[in-house]
């Protein structure tokens, strides 16, 4: 060998027992990593924990939900019907007012000496009369003896007959002065919700219209107006033929009567009840017409409305329930996954492995669980909360509610507990340093 190959093979050599050593090092990572995730000297994967549940089965009202409008079961416009100055108001706005009760007074000066004026003419009409009445006696008298004629006759009685009739002329006047000096207090003819007033005292009111003072609408009870597609109403009136209940024609609408015409339950809500619905009532009313442009059938519910939680011009939430319960599977809404072959829940089968098994649902309930029609059974076992931490054909670590919950406090004590051993070396270092 030569000088100059020397040289260059002893320049390659730490290059070569470097490359050497990182050979090795190589060929023993793989070995470390398989040794690690599973080897059988390395700790076990544990499986992740979730929260399972088993279906219930109760029973569950089916439901359909609308949205309606609220309208005072009766409503009136108080007008002026008479002329005149308005004097007086009788009332608070907003509060109930009794049948009959006065609500304006409207200056009665004028109707009072109207009335007074037709009172004495009728007593006049009165006295005249009696005057004939006495006249035509005493002409029958007379006619007996030949002292008057015939025709003195007929004229007795004639104006004995005129005087009857200003007696009822005048008896009509009067009715009608009173009549107008009644109006001067206008009352309410139903017991209901008054207004505000529309018109302040001291104006002029009557002359020319009936000036609009006020409106009175009953809320106790109030109605709940909706439309429903033909499908719900031709169920809700089978359900009520099924049941028995009484039922009328009137005016050509189907109108439910008796104690039994609260068979079909209807709920409403507000929009101050969130999701709720705590106002309770029942239908009374189905009408007999197709919308043929909607489809749809109207429908009114009536509500006793105690509490005045409704008046009249609400859009309210309408939930309509069905006659009977039945028996339904239930799971929590919350267990309810969607992929491209619809809804799925997870089951955990054998060995706690998870399985996707897809369930047809039907109506969400309040509590937050769903009823499902097919899929699962009572007797499963679901995964109910952590639903991103199974995979379908892996195994889970079960627990059910209370156990999860003990869990999570016993780690929430851990951690407290590490939190006042960190905090206690730097209250000592602070110390020192003081």
């Amino acid at each position: 060998m030569d000088r100059k190959t020397g040289m260059q093979t002893m320049a390659m050599s730490p290059v070569n027992s470097a490359l050497r050593r990182i050979g090795v090092i190589a060929g023993t990572l793989p070995v470390l990593a398989l040794s690690a995730c599973g080897g059988d000297d390395g700790p076990a994967r544990r499986a992740p924990e979730v929260t399972v549940s088993q279906p219930v089965v109760r029973p569950v009202r089916p439901f359909v939900d609308f949205t309606g409008t609220t309208r005072a079961i009766e409503s009136v416009e108080i007008r002026a019907r008479i002329g005149g100055v308005l004097r007086e108001q009788r009332f608070q706005p907003s509060e109930i007012v009794d049948e009959n009760q006065v609500l304006f007074v409207i200056e009665p000066e004028q109707y009072q000496a109207a009335r007074d004026e037709a009172a004495a003419l009728l007593n006049s009409a009165i006295a005249d009369s009696a005057l004939k009445e006495s006249n035509l006696e005493r002409v029958q008298i007379a006619i007996e003896t030949n002292a008057v004629s015939k025709q003195d006759l007929d004229r007795a009685q004639a104006e004995r007959d005129a005087a009857v009739a200003s007696v009822l002329g005048a008896r009509a006047r009067l009715s009608r002065a009173q009549l107008d000096f009644d109006y001067t207090r206008v009352r309410t003819p139903i017991t209901g919700q008054v207004g505000r007033r529309l018109v302040d005292p001291g104006n002029l009111v009557g002359y020319g219209e009936q000036t609009l003072l006020t409106t009175v609408n009953r809320i106790q009870p109030i109605h709940v107006f909706f439309n429903a597609p033909e499908w719900v109403v031709l169920a809700m009136l089978r359900a009520m033929e099924e049941a028995q209940v009484a039922e009328a024609v009137e005016g050509g609408s189907r109108t439910v009567q008796g104690q039994k015409k609260g068979v079909v339950e209807v709920l409403v809500g507000t929009a101050a009840d969130a999701d709720s619905f705590p106002i309770e009532g029942y239908v009374d009313f189905v009408g007999n017409t197709v919308d043929p442009s909607t489809g749809t059938i109207e429908i009114r519910a009536e509500f006793d409305n105690e509490d005045l939680d409704l008046f009249p011009g609400l859009f309210v939430r309408v939930r309509v329930l069905g006659v009977e319960a039945r028996d339904e599977v239930l799971v929590s809404e919350r267990a309810i996954g969607t992929d491209l072959g619809g809804k799925y829940v997870y089951r955990v089968g054998e060995d706690n492995v998870v399985e996707r098994v897809y369930v047809t649902v039907g109506q969400p309930q309040p509590d937050g669980t769903i009823v499902v029609e097919e899929g699962i059974g009572v007797d499963d076992t679901y995964i109910s909360n952590g639903l991103l931490r199974a995979r379908p054909g892996l195994p889970v670590t079960p627990l059910t509610e209370e156990e999860m919950a003990q869990r999570q406090a016993a780690m929430a004590q851990q951690a407290g507990a590490a939190g006042q051993e960190g905090a206690e070396p730097a209250e000592a270092d602070s110390g020192e340093e003081e």
